[in-house]
């Protein structure tokens, strides 16, 4: 049977009729009975209508269509409205819901009170002039230069640099102007946590001090004239500085001991050394040399780029931040800019890891008399 709906009147007369019936000693349930309802919508109705007169009751509900009239109005200009049922959506902002109460407003006339409350917006929030600062201006101009010369940074990267610069600003005040200068801020890539297993047991040996572990891997790119060119890149663990960024056509076990005997060279010789099982690694003139000069090799299971985490972390950001948006036209053209990029990553560029600092200063820490010294892999 199809439901039956009654109009406020009826509902305020079936009301007064159970009242009445209660008052002469009958109980709910048979008071209910005889009105023809169910007891849970009198209790219903009574929580709803209790106390109205005939008139209150249709004045409510002609409240309650023009509150629900304009709540589909607001949700279809904001954009939020369903299209078949146009369901109210949220309006998550307050400057948007600040904006809807003025088209209420303004529309139909009503007064703030009632289009706040209908927006769900406070009237303090509503009324709250915001403080435009003397140096707005000036810093929205140094965000979208900064934004526009390293357009895969983020707000909170574009904070860091501002900073260093002398601005004395925080990250929320970047990131509301990021946001109103609709900037775009890069997708972030989902989380792999495959250092630890759930028991908690070591997978790799982690760094503990500078020059600790030092990683190594091969990036593939090509030049112009569709020429290969390999990169490889060597990464302190520990402070997370680029040491090295060997750029060829090709790449062989002869170029990997150059490559390490040159950063040794100048920072040292490291406590162990990381990399994947490609031939170049595994050759026994590079393993030989290697522990020679006392350099422990860390190999990753074959199949598990995840365990060399650090270094893939920084091909990636190489390749994000320069190789897809470069041409190069010759070898010696890409030797040259990635070197400049390098330089940039370890003494501009802010990494999120050390607060949002270069990873250079870092790189010349010195290592602390009681640091634990290299173990092996547990």
């Amino acid at each position: 049977m199809p439901r039956k709906s009654f109009t406020p009147e009826q509902i305020i007369a079936k009301l007064r009729l159970i009242e009445v019936a209660m008052g002469s000693g009958k109980t709910a349930q048979l008071a209910c009975k005889e009105a023809s309802i169910s007891e849970q919508s009198y209790y219903r109705w009574r929580k709803e209508y209790g106390g109205l007169q005939h008139d209150q009751a249709k004045r409510f509900k002609e409240l309650e269509r023009e509150n629900a009239r304009l709540r589909k109005l607001v949700a279809d200009l904001a954009g939020e409205g369903n299209a078949q049922g146009g369901r109210f959506g949220k309006l998550v902002s307050p400057e948007r819901r600040r904006r809807a109460v003025c088209m209420l407003q303004e529309r139909f006339e009503v007064s703030e009170r009632k289009a706040c409350r209908v927006v769900g917006q406070s009237r303090a929030v509503q009324r709250y002039v915001a403080t435009v600062r003397a140096d707005e201006d000036a810093l929205t101009q140094a965000i979208v230069a900064l934004a526009a010369e390293y357009g895969r940074y983020g707000y909170r990267r574009i904070t860091a640099l501002l900073q260093a610069s002398g601005w004395q600003v925080g990250r929320d005040r970047v990131q509301r102007i990021w946001r109103r200068e609709g900037l775009k801020v890069p997708k972030k890539q989902r989380p792999r946590g495959r250092l630890w297993f759930n028991d908690g047991s070591c997978v790799r040996l982690r760094p503990q001090y500078p020059h600790h572990i030092w990683s190594y891997d091969f990036v593939h790119h090509i030049t112009e004239d569709s020429r290969s060119l390999r990169l490889m890149t060597l990464v302190d663990e520990f402070s997370r500085q680029c040491l090295a960024i060997k750029v060829g056509r090709r790449l062989n076990s002869m170029d990997v001991i150059e490559t390490l005997a040159n950063a040794m060279l100048e920072h040292g010789i490291p406590a162990h050394v990381r990399s994947d099982n490609g031939a170049e690694m595994t050759a026994n003139i590079v393993r030989d040399w290697l522990g020679r000069l006392g350099a422990k090799t860390l190999f990753i299971a074959p199949g598990s780029p995840w365990e060399n985490g650090y270094c893939e972390s920084f091909n990636g950001k190489l390749r994000d931040e320069l190789l897809n948006g470069e041409l190069f036209y010759s070898l010696k053209e890409a030797q040259v800019v990635i070197e400049q990029w390098r330089r940039h990553y370890n003494t501009r560029r802010p990494h999120s890891s050390p607060g949002y600092r270069p990873p250079a200063p870092a790189a010349h820490w010195l290592t602390p008399m009681t640091a634990q010294q290299p173990g092996t892999i547990q």
